[in-house]
């Protein structure tokens, strides 16, 4: 068992990088133990295949610091928030033991995204009950429930509820996300142009990153959901150094 200061869970290879990448890779700098979860090898999608986004994934993990990236091997667009997924996703949550947990967006436009992200609270919590009982490499695991669960927010955007300073790790999040060649705007590619493939996709990523930064006096800064209301010590915790 590696034990994760946060886990990362997701729906599909990407999800992470484009909405949370700055803020995994400021953790990792600062020498916790951080690593990604993918549900589904994102095998559905339009351009690429599922092994090429398992490599591509493998690349953008080791460009954010990554200590581990795993998949769960769930049937993209066809996964369900049932027994069986919740048991097979609460055996990682108690594997690696994050405090933090980062996942899908509650709702969002791919239906992978809301249910994925219900997915993921709801095996949280049941992996802190002692009555459901897994097993990994043949010894009973022990029950674990993260302090913390945030939600990404996606596609839509959705108002959130604590807004990330990532203006030192911006850069390396898009140099994380250009590493799934397959599915970003390529001029020389012949696959099919898509949402995520056109040339002001990327842009757009920049664009919303700014949008949040301004909100809290910081140059880009990504924004989080969460269902429950986070506390801070005192206010002096909540004092970011404001640009110029």
């Amino acid at each position: 068992m590696q034990k994760l200061h946060i886990l990362a869970i997701a729906a599909h290879p990407d999800d992470i990088e484009l909405s949370a990448a700055g803020t995994l890779i400021k953790h990792a700098k600062l020498g916790q133990k951080v690593g990604i979860l993918d549900l589904t090898q994102g095998e559905l999608g339009t351009r690429g295949s599922g092994p090429l986004r398992l490599q591509e994934a493998a690349a953008a993990g080791e460009v954010m610091g990554m200590a581990v990236r795993e998949n769960a091997g769930m049937a993209d667009g066809f996964f369900q928030n049932d027994k069986e997924h919740q048991l097979k996703l609460i055996k990682y949550i108690r594997k690696y033991q994050p405090d933090i947990v980062i996942a899908n967006a509650l709702e969002d436009r791919h239906p992978d995204h809301g249910k994925g992200g219900r997915l993921i609270a709801d095996a949280c919590f049941f992996a802190g009950l002692r009555k459901i009982e897994t097993t990994l490499d043949g010894s009973a695991q022990e029950p674990w429930r993260p302090k913390r669960i945030f939600h990404m927010i996606q596609d839509r955007f959705l108002e959130p509820t604590i807004i990330v300073d990532i203006s030192d790790s911006f850069e390396t999040k898009m140099e994380a996300i250009k590493a799934y060649k397959s599915q970003f705007h390529d001029p020389n590619s012949n696959e099919p142009i898509t949402y995520i493939a056109s040339q002001d996709f990327l842009e757009n990523i920049r664009y919303r990153a700014s949008l949040l930064g301004k909100r809290i006096g910081t140059r880009y800064a990504e924004g989080f959901i969460c269902e429950n209301t986070p506390g801070v010590a005192d206010l002096d915790k909540l004092l970011l150094p404001q640009m110029a």
